[in-house]
């Protein structure tokens, strides 16, 4: 795989099914660093020459919505494109656009604002829908008593409904949320007073009656209330029972935060609870409305003030989940709630990216049918793009044809029209039929089939389409589909970035949601305070995202091997790098507070594509171009950890071309750079001094003897399975078995080596480490690192931001460390956080008691400065550390510790691994290195 891919692919994420901007991106004409990229290694190219002075940025104001933009030609027309797609009253035609005279943006502006767009054809739809608009009152902000570390609960048979979160800071006030999502807060309770009142009045749901006895529900039917501690879903669970011919039955349980603070006031206090349903629910499963009667409420005198206390406390959690429910009653199933809850938060945290017309069409879908709602929703998770109505099943959806009706008008969903299509949609169509469907649409169409595989079946039918054998295929699919429908270009568009603003990543979609109800992902609990927005200007967003267009498109050709696309998307990206005003990137200092922001710049991604592209020219040996490429990158982005890796590679590639006086002085440049680290670092200090020899260089560099330290090596025999160059070695154990180098390095090391245990881990079991020893540093408050409640770790732990904002807090901690609490610390962080979510921690693969040992065989002071390191850059040291982590037992509460690289024959040290061993014995490690050599036969 080229350099940088796996990283181009997790900043995608989840492919886009529609790239919106592909064909206004990839039909302007570019002017690059490459200017025109040749298969001769770039003759007759024009060469961008970094480190003069950048040109003026001239702007222009947008004739159709009056937004000023980058006066550059291939931005005028990306963005006139975005804007004629809305609608507007005046078509304009790429033609008549050039006859406008564009002004130049006035300096005084600072502030693009937000791009003001006409209102279009769907403002109509949405108006006329608003008519039957239902009066839901939007998820409110919990300011109580209310936890935070269950974002969403278990649907099971004791659990609410409710989604329960904190409070979050916008600079420092509260934000103004449009239409629906207006904000609704918690009442304050004040303190209660329990003597003067013995009877209060409880209005809340019966839920989870899908595990509950066969009883038929009456209004006005009374049960009484139980305690069902052996739950082993939820040991807080209350069962709701019902009298019916002489035995108990149980009707459902309480909502499960009800029961978490109405459970232990049963039990320590005696309350007495009864209860009459209040209506039928339309559906058998829904929650069932109901009112509790508490009686006899006990009254405390001056001696029991802390009784007094506990019960206030936990009766205002009672009285504030009863009012939450009231305004969001447990009735919506789980996922619609969760839909809600990700609309909720994007418009709360960026409304000021969202154009009016777009701010119409989401609150639109709050004026749907709870059927439509829940049919959009399913849909919307599926793959498609088509669905066929007839494989459309729900059974929490009672009225389809309402539901589809519903969304059509709102503009959620189109139906499919078959005099109105193309081979592209056609296509789509017929995927949505299984082989047996297929085989059967040909022998009709007397088509010999020759495949049993649906791809080639579906290929033939477009193929005599096309070829007009065929012309009534159309109509002869829909018979067999019957109607089908796909969400709406504009829905899918709106939500996917609704979806990226929430959960600020591609990998997350609502199918996290779903991960925590179900228990199988549990995040930390951490405070989301925001001080500044990820996207200023709606106009970053919206580079952002094309952006992201331009790095899918890359991926996809690279899969594909279209490398006349590839080069496109390298021109487009290198064209674009430094043409966005206030880049993040540009900053003398190498510790710039804030730097992890730039993560979700146009300009970030770009950089992403761009060290692809290099990898992909020096695959094809193109060196001159992406020397070209490299030195752009370095002048354009002055702060960024990739310095490193661009400066040596920069330095390799001019080496190539036979440019050695050159390479050796970018070499020497690099190691004056604060942002090259580690082992990019190790590797060009050693290219220094190999390509420094005399004549070139008399002097030896300071470094010298540092790079040339010698690191101890053990050497063990083992019978080899095979020897294979580019195979991964296999020999024989100690018992026989075939292992790899690794196993059979742990085997001496046991034995011979002399008694140690250890364990194959690389990083893992030190990120694990280092996780559990700084889980109270990682997750402390700090504004801006947490924007979303489905993070691992904040936003700034890869950056130099992180030590820095916690720089006392790190500092003071590990002198805990270093004093020799490391074992208390790891101890405490295992047993409140066990099984949390967190970056680097692997909880299955180390147990406490091996993880013990380790920290206390390691000692205070080499923990201390390993956590130290981990914490200052992160991003630099967090992998390539040694195969084997070893220990043993000196005394019965000291050891010893040895890290181990192991090579196995024709292997050898990569430069992270060198500058790992390195700094490790710096900070008093015993570090070595295992060379693992077959035996020699004996003749």
């Amino acid at each position: 795989m080229l350099k940088g891919k796996e990283s181009l692919i997790r900043l995608i994420g989840k492919r886009r099914r529609v790239l919106p901007n592909r064909q206004s991106l990839f039909s302007t004409n570019l002017e690059s660093s490459l200017s025109v990229i040749k298969e001769d290694n770039g003759e007759g190219s024009s060469e961008h020459r970094p480190g003069g002075e950048e040109e003026e940025k001239k702007w222009v104001t947008c004739p159709v919505c009056g937004k000023p933009v980058l006066g550059d030609d291939y931005m005028v027309n990306s963005h006139l494109d975005v804007c004629l797609s809305r609608g507007t009253k005046r078509k304009l035609t790429q033609r008549t656009l050039l006859q406008f005279s564009f002004s130049p943006k006035s300096k005084e502006i600072t502030d693009l604002g937000r791009l003001n767009s006409t209102k279009s054809n769907l403002s109509q739809s949405v108006s006329d829908h608003n008519n039957f608009q239902r009066t839901k009152c939007p998820l409110p902000e919990v300011d109580g008593p209310l936890p935070l570390s269950s974002i969403t609960t278990l649907e099971t048979c004791e659990e609410a409904s409710e989604i329960l979160f904190r409070k979050d800071i916008v600079n420092d006030k509260e934000v103004e949320i449009p239409g629906f999502l207006s904000k609704c807060t918690m009442p304050k309770f004040d303190t209660c007073s329990t003597s003067d009142k013995s009877v209060q009045v409880l209005e809340t749901y019966i839920v989870g009656r899908k595990f509950s006895d066969a009883v038929e529900f009456k209004q006005g039917n009374t049960f009484s209330l139980s305690r069902d501690p052996n739950n082993s879903k939820d040991p807080s669970a209350i069962k709701v029972l019902f009298m019916d011919s002489g035995c108990m039955k149980v009707l459902g349980y309480l909502p499960r935060e009800l029961a978490k603070y109405l459970s232990p006031l049963m039990e320590k206090y005696n309350l007495k609870l009864e209860g009459n349903v209040l209506s039928l629910p339309k559906h058998p499963l829904d929650a069932v409305p109901v009112k509790i009667v508490c009686q006899d409420l006990p009254s405390f005198g001056e001696k029991e003030s802390n009784d007094c206390k506990d019960f206030e406390s936990l009766w205002k959690s009672v009285q504030s989940v009863i009012e939450y429910n009231k305004s969001f009653p447990p009735s919506i199933v789980k996922y619609q709630q969760n839909f809600c809850l990700l609309l909720h938060e994007v418009m709360k945290n960026h409304h000021h990216l969202f154009t009016d017309d777009e701010n119409v069409f989401i609150e639109s879908f709050r004026a749907l049918s709870d059927d439509s709602q829940r049919l959009f929703i399913r849909l919307y998770t599926r793959k498609g793009p088509w669905f066929r109505m007839s494989n459309v099943s729900y059974p929490e959806i009672s009225e389809y044809q309402q539901a589809i009706k519903g969304l059509c008008g709102a503009g959620y969903i189109s139906s499919f029209e078959f005099t109105k299509f193309n081979c592209y949609e056609l296509k789509d169509v017929l995927d949505m039929l299984n082989v047996s469907e297929l085989r059967e649409l040909m022998r009709q169409l007397h088509i010999k089939v020759y495949s049993t595989r649906k791809q080639e079946l579906v290929a033939s039918l477009l193929a005599s389409y096309e070829d007009g054998i065929c012309p009534s295929l159309p109509s002869l699919v829909l018979d067999r589909t019957g109607t089908c429908i796909q969400i709406s270009t504009s829905a899918e568009f709106l939500l996917w970035r609704a979806q990226r603003l929430f959960f600020l990543n591609g990998d997350q979609d609502l199918s996290a949601f779903l991960l925590v109800d179900l228990g199988l992902v549990k995040y930390p609990t951490y405070n989301c305070k925001i001080s500044n927005h990820i996207f200023p200007d709606r106009s970053d967003l919206l580079a952002y995202e094309e952006a992201i267009e331009v790095a899918q498109v890359m991926d996809e050709s690279i899969d594909e091997n279209n490398n006349e696309m590839v080069i496109r998307c390298i021109e487009i990206s290198d064209g674009r790098i430094s043409n966005y005003p206030g880049n993040v990137f540009q900053s003398s200092s190498p510790n710039p507070a804030g730097t992890f922001l730039s993560f979700f710049s146009a300009s970030w991604v770009y950089s992403k594509v761009i060290t692809l592209g290099v990898s992909f020219l020096e695959h094809e040996r193109r060196y001159k171009d992406a020397i070209r490429l490299l030195k752009h990158l370095l002048w354009a982005i002055t702060s960024d950890g990739r310095r490193g890796y661009w400066t040596l590679r920069l330095s390799v590639d001019l080496e190539h071309v036979g440019h050695l006086d050159e390479s050796l002085s970018v070499a020497e440049e690099g190691l004056s750079d604060p942002w090259v680290r580690a082992g990019s670092r190790m590797a060009l200090q050693r290219r220094v001094l190999r390509l420094g020899r005399p004549p070139r260089r008399w002097k030896l560099p300071s470094f010298a003897e540092s790079v040339k330290r010698k690191i101890k090596e053990v050497h063990v025999l083992g019978r080899p399975l095979n020897s294979n160059t580019g195979m991964k070695n296999r020999f024989y154990g100690n018992d026989g078995e075939q292992c790899g180098v690794e196993e059979l390095a742990l085997q001496y090391y046991a034995e011979e080596g002399g008694g140690w245990q250890g364990v194959h881990t690389e990083s893992g079991i030190w990120m694990t480490i280092f996780g559990l020893l700084m889980w109270d540093i990682i997750f402390t408050d700090v504004p801006d690192v947490f924007p979303t409640r489905f993070q691992t770790a904040p936003l700034d732990l890869e950056t130099d931001n992180f030590y820095v904002a916690r720089k006392s807090l790190i500092e003071s901690h590990l002198q805990r460390i270093h004093g020799g609490l490391a074992e208390e610390i790891l101890i405490t962080a295992w047993e409140s956080h066990v099984g949390t979510s967190c970056r680097g921690v692997n909880w299955d693969r180390h147990s406490l008691s091996d993880l013990r040992a380790s920290v206390t065989c390691v000692g205070g002071p080499c923990l201390a400065s390993l956590c130290r390191l981990l914490a200052q850059d992160y991003r630099s040291w967090s992998r390539g550390m040694p195969d084997l982590f070893l220990w043993r037992f000196v005394g019965e509460y000291t050891g010893e510790a040895k890290l181990v690289e192991v090579k196995g024959p024709h292997d050898r040290l990569s430069e992270q691994q060198r500058a790992w061993l390195m700094v490790l014995m710096d900070c008093g490690f015993i570090a070595e290195v295992c060379k693992v050599s077959p035996k020699v036969r004996s003749t």
